[in-house]
């Protein structure tokens, strides 16, 4: 038996790092499809008519189909069906609304003057709607695909470097912002037309690397059905009744009476809001506070992911090896609080770029100390045979937040036609998620989870 299971592929250093590249690569994909039209706010209300309101109302797009529904279904396929379908599902999701949205911004959507789109709901743009569309598509595909990644590198390191492969996946798939920031505008000046950047070509470029994305999962899926048979002849599971097919929807009770699972649930929701819907006005944000254009805003910005990137690695293998993951939850959030109140009443006063960038920078820091500790945590509180639903569940609280925050933003924007009020926002979910990682810590403590302890057996 335990030549047996010498002989698996999760037991090669090789070939479970391969699947880290191959699944980690996707995200880095979608990752940058998601930011891909954020450098440009300002370029599409010259160009197609979008507002502040509109671009907010679009960006929530991408959450919509999965607050009414859509991820509680995509845990439940995860759990039933396996990894290798729901990814091949959710990669093929992103790239058909991909290319929706593609055809929403495009010249031949212009050229065709689809007037029915404008027919109803006249205060978004026909563009604006078809692109919605797209992107609510690809936002199921996304956030299926970011749990399923979840369960294939808790399968593929367990009793490993989970930890570790967790924060790697996290920190290539966060690189996907500081490419999309810095090539956008890039992508976009390089192809304008009569002197009018392009919207278009960026979005091409990204809508093609979804597809690069959805060839290395077919690949993945030819190791993992390798894999499956190994444990099989290792005696971990039986051909006949793969413990991925034992799951029933009576199991999600489990999920739901975990006092733990809402905790984290919320703290993530809390925590993402103040910072996913922030990354779609930070660049509109840096050009109106320090005065200076949308592409040295989009420069400005594009660091955010890099220490996080950077760090987030290092921060798993420490959680691997010393533990001190609900500690890192607690620092996460106080860090974040104190960045958006620099953004909301120091920076505006004192409108200085070094001082944007080192925020920008530290926040990055709180963006790798909160993930890096929370998903591996999820493991260690739910059943192995539930785990993808209960990603799915977090996802989807975690997406109530982000489809009701950018629409709330957007309006605050119009409204006080300013950042004070939103980053005041911000840095309240920020007070919210730190009350919330106190409370994790201390219901750790009296059930022994073991967030504090290492991954590393």
């Amino acid at each position: 038996m335990v030549k047996q299971l010498q002989q698996t592929l999760r037991d090669s250093a090789i070939a479970r790092w391969a699947v880290l590249i191959l699944v980690a690569s996707m995200m880095f994909f979608a990752y940058m499809f998601v930011d891909i039209l954020s450098p440009l706010a300002s370029l599409l209300n010259e160009t197609l008519g979008w507002d502040q309101g509109v671009f907010g109302t679009y960006a929530a797009g991408e959450y919509l189909l999965n607050v009414f529904g859509f991820l509680i279904l995509a845990g439940i396929i995860l759990d039933k069906m396996g990894v290798r379908f729901t990814g091949l599902l959710s990669a093929s999701l992103m790239v058909v609304g991909a290319t929706i949205k593609y055809i929403g911004v495009s010249e031949w959507f212009d050229a065709n003057h689809i007037t029915w789109l404008n027919s109803w709901w006249t205060s978004m743009p026909g563009s604006a709607k078809l692109a919605m569309f797209g992107f609510m598509i690809f936002g199921c595909g996304a956030e299926m695909a970011g749990t399923t990644v979840s369960k294939i590198l808790a399968k593929w390191f367990k009793g490993k470097e989970m930890a570790l492969a967790m924060g790697l996946e996290m920190a290539i798939a966060r690189l996907g912002v500081f490419a999309a920031m810095w090539l956008a505008p890039m992508i976009s000046m390089r192809y304008a037309v009569d002197g009018v950047n392009s919207v278009t070509a960026p979005l091409l470029f990204a809508s093609l690397l979804l597809v690069i994305g959805l060839i290395n999962f077919l690949v993945f899926t030819v190791m993992d059905y390798r894999f499956d048979m190994q444990l099989v002849e290792a005696g971990e599971m039986t051909a006949e009744h793969d413990p991925e097919d034992e799951f029933h929807v009576s199991d999600l009770g489990k999920i739901f009476s975990s006092r733990m699972f809402w905790i984290i649930a919320l703290l993530c929701v809390l925590y993402y809001s103040a910072i996913f819907p922030f990354q779609r006005f930070a660049t509109n944000f840096l050009e109106e506070t320090l005065n200076i254009s949308n592409a040295e805003a989009a420069g400005l910005f594009k660091w955010f992911p890099i220490l996080a990137m950077v760090l987030t690695p290092f921060l798993g293998a420490f959680i691997d090896y010393r533990g001190k993951g609900a500690s890192m939850m607690l620092l996460g959030a106080v860090i974040m609080i104190a960045c958006h109140c620099v953004f909301a009443f120091v920076l505006p006063a004192y409108p200085s770029k070094t001082l944007a960038l080192v925020t920008i920078l530290i926040l990055g820091v709180s963006f790798s100390l909160v993930p890096a500790s929370m998903w591996p945590s999820v493991p260690k509180i739910i059943d192995e045979k539930v785990l993808g639903s209960a990603y799915c569940l977090i996802f989807w609280v975690q997406n109530v937040g982000l489809c009701l925050v950018p629409l709330l933003i957007g309006k605050l924007r119009v409204a006080t036609n300013g950042y004070l009020v939103p980053m005041i926002v911000f840095a309240s979910f920020g007070v919210l998620a730190f009350i919330l990682s106190l409370a994790l810590k201390v219901e750790d403590r009296r059930k022994g989870y073991g967030l504090e302890l290492p991954n590393k057996k």
